[in-house]
């Protein structure tokens, strides 16, 4: 049954983002607004269960559905367009994990000073082939 249900809310979010990836702006501003909307709902029922556990007055009782409501439109809003997992696991996080790759602060000095020099030949590579071009380029004009 969960597979069930996970299965049709992937296929409504591979469509989703099939569809909004060709208006990026309104694809990053829905975005935003489910981010805005996510954290606001964590806050304000956060505030909501604090002043009920310290016996103080709530600012009113509609702030028992305002909190878990931005929250739950928050969360669907992320979780349709795609953007919850990258927004608060971040891509780098994921492909690093799915490379099998440690963490930073897990790696030696040797090994982020071995990445490090790898960048370094590839940036020298690609400037050389970045000239080359623009030599080929400038034969092609003349």
């Amino acid at each position: 049954m969960f597979k069930k249900i996970s299965q049709y809310f992937d296929k409504v979010e591979d469509r989703t983002r099939g569809r909004l990836s060709h208006t990026p702006f309104f694809y990053a501003f829905l975005g935003g607004i489910g981010v805005v909307l996510f954290w606001r709902g964590v806050w304000h029922t956060t505030d909501f269960i604090t002043a009920l556990l310290l016996g103080v007055e709530p600012f009113s009782y509609a702030g028992l559905l305002d909190g878990p409501l931005s929250l739950i439109i928050g969360s669907v809003l992320l979780l349709i367009t795609g953007v919850f997992v990258s927004v608060f696991v971040g891509n780098r996080l994921i492909i690093s994990g799915l490379k099998g790759e440690k963490k930073i602060v897990e790696k030696t000095e040797e090994e982020i000073l071995s990445e490090e020099n790898q960048i370094e030949k590839l940036q020298k590579t690609l400037n050389k082939v970045e000239e080359k071009l623009e030599s080929i380029e400038e034969q092609i004009k003349k």
